[in-house]
Order: structure tokens, then sequence, then C-alpha cells
């Protein structure tokens, strides 16, 4: 059974600043040292860091692997795949295996929850451009929010449907969601609705955190972090033998403030909220954030402030911590307890944690 604590303020050597922060001791003696390297990928901080100072030199591969999946996956980069399906008129679109893998894991999670997440949201997330908004109110404090109307949202949900997402390995649609794709297969992905655009971001940061640990272990690594942004995946456990202990981050808190901790090896712990991307309008007082309903297009409005997922997946855990902010406490709890091996912490809006363990 998993243990945490309510903390805040802890000393620790901040890995990401992000929506999670964790917390590595310092070595001692000849134990291995961490080596880490830091930028920006996929809209975040990345922070990779492994415990064997000789093959440091595994920290640009992987560095060079985020550039290469973001050319892939980005729905705003002109030369990405995504963008390329997202401008196809309607037509089938060559892809990677690596894409192909990509969009059906996220059809697999948009079945599985019946629609509560869509990778099709992409043009309601365009119109709210929350981030977008963000910066203009830094910039001008003077600048009114735009708040999209309900006939505009309307119009634009008629477009927004999981299942005019197709994928074909030559000539024949995929019709199983949970086939293990062959990298020698030759793929496309068509929209049937050519109005349509996919957005991979509630499931693209866990593949690639899963990829890059394939990649690290492949290598001989055998202790390590990988964090980007509120997706933290773990390697094996610290050079001592003990667990990794990981923060947190406290929703609307300073960086480096602390709701919870737990510790954790050889894992996954992914943490989703409203307080990532967000802005507050005056006039209601709401929090209008990243996350919307598939049903209305407003930025979902329930009682929890974030989910934090813990299981061996990234990929797994960034789809349920969306899902599960999604559904709300009492059906989030109920998917989580339903699943072997995941377990979750529930912030809600009083800041009471709540655990499924």
């Amino acid at each position: 059974m998993r243990s945490f604590h309510k903390t805040l303020f802890l000393p620790a050597f901040i890995l990401a600043a992000y929506c999670m922060l964790l917390f590595c001791s310092c070595a001692k003696n000849n134990k291995p040292e961490p080596v880490s390297k830091t930028g920006f990928a996929f809209d975040t901080v990345v922070t990779l860091t492994i415990y064997d100072k000789e093959k440091s030199g595994v920290l640009d591969a992987c560095f060079n692997l985020c550039e290469t999946y973001e050319s892939l996956f980005s729905a705003t980069r002109k030369d990405s795949e995504i963008w390329k399906i997202n401008h196809g008129n309607g037509v089938p679109i060559p892809v990677s295996f690596e894409t192909a893998s990509l969009i059906q894991s996220a059809l697999y999670w948009c079945a599985q929850s019946d629609g509560i997440l869509d990778l099709t949201m992409l043009p309601i997330a365009q119109k709210w451009h929350i981030s977008e908004q963000m910066t203009h109110m830094s910039e001008n404090p003077d600048y009114t929010y735009d708040i999209p109307d309900t006939a505009t949202l309307n119009a634009l949900l008629t477009h927004v449907d999981y299942r005019n997402v197709v994928i074909y390995d030559g000539s024949t649609a995929l019709a199983d969601y949970d086939a293990r794709l062959s990298d020698s297969g030759s793929y496309s992905v068509q929209l049937l609705d050519a109005d349509a655009a996919i957005d991979l971001g509630f499931i693209a940061k866990g593949y690639i955190a899963d990829r890059l640990k394939e990649f690290m272990i492949s290598e001989g690594i055998e202790s390590g972090v990988i964090s980007l942004g509120g997706n933290i995946l773990l390697i094996g456990e610290k050079p001592d033998g003990s667990a990794y202990q990981i923060g947190i981050q406290k929703p609307f808190g300073n960086a480096g403030e602390l709701i919870d901790t737990v510790k954790e090896t050889d894992t996954s712990v992914v943490s989703s909220g409203c307080y990532e991307r967000y802005f507050t309008d005056g006039t209601d007082g709401k929090i209008y954030h990243h996350i919307f309903d598939t049903k209305t297009g407003m930025p979902v409005q329930n009682e929890l402030l974030g989910v934090t997922v813990i299981c061996d997946s990234s990929l797994q855990g960034d789809a349920l911590s969306t899902y599960c902010y999604l559904l709300g406490l009492e059906k989030g709890l109920a998917l989580v307890r339903s699943l072997e091996g995941v377990d979750a912490l529930f912030v809600t809006k009083d800041y009471e944690v709540i655990a499924s363990f």
C-alpha cells in the first residue's frame, strides 16, 4: 500500500517546477551522482536525470528524440504529421509508425471513455485560446477575455467526434484500437469530417515519456528520472536502493509549494488540473482552463482542482489523469479503484487530498 503525507515547502532538489516537483537526495560517499539536462519541449520544461556520468551522452540523444517527436505530433508546426492530417481536406495522409501508434492509443482512450476524452477537440481549444489570452492579459492589464458563446461552441462541437478519425494500414481501416501495430506497416490517417482537427495533448507526453524510458534502458541506464512538466516517469530505484520522493504541486500555489509527496520506484506519476493554464473572469469568478467538456465545449466545472495518477505507464497515467478530472471525484475514484495497478490522489477545491488507496 502506498503512503503519502501533506507537506509544504519541503527542502529539495527540484527537477521540474511545473505541476510536479521531484526530489532526489544528494549522493553520499562513492554512490553515483545524478547528471541532468534541462530544456524546453512540448510547451513545457523537460528535465532528464540519470545516475551514470559515463553515459551522459544518452541525455543528448533523448533530447534529439524529443525534437523528433515534437516534429511528428505538434498540432501547430506546419511540417508535423498532425498538422498535415488537420489540413488534409479529409483525404488519407501518410504517417509514421509513431504517429499511427499514438493516434491509435488516443482513439483507444476516447472509446474507453465513451467520448469524454476526444482527440478532435482542437477547434474548441483554439476558440478558447487559453494560453494566448493569458499572454494578452500579462501584456495588457486592460485586456478583456474572450468567452465563446453557446451558439459558437455548439457549431464547433458538430465537428468533435473521435469516430471520424480512421487509421489505415495499407488500404485496410483498423477497427481494433487495442491491436498491436507493426513498425513495418504502411500507415495513413484520414479525417472523415474535413472540418475536424486533432490534438494529442492529453496523451502525447505520456507516450513520449514511455519511449524515452525504453531508450534509456536500452542504453544501460538503471536509475533515472524523466520529467515532462506534469509527467514524471521513474527508471528503477535510486542507486542506494531507496525510492524517489516526488512532491505534488499545490494547485495555484507558489513554485515549490507542495500539497503531498509520494515515494515511488520504477513507475509513472502524472498530474492534471485546472491550475496549469487558466484565466479567471472578474465578472463571475469562474476558472476558465484548458480541460474542456466534450458535450458543452466549456471548461469542465466540478469539485476538483487536480488529479495525480500513479501507474506503470506514463501514457496510461496521462490519459487517466485527464479522464478522472473530467469525471469528477466520485466517478473518478470509482474508475481508479476498478483498475489493477493504478492509484490516484484527488485534490478538491477545499484543498482536501483524497487517495484511492
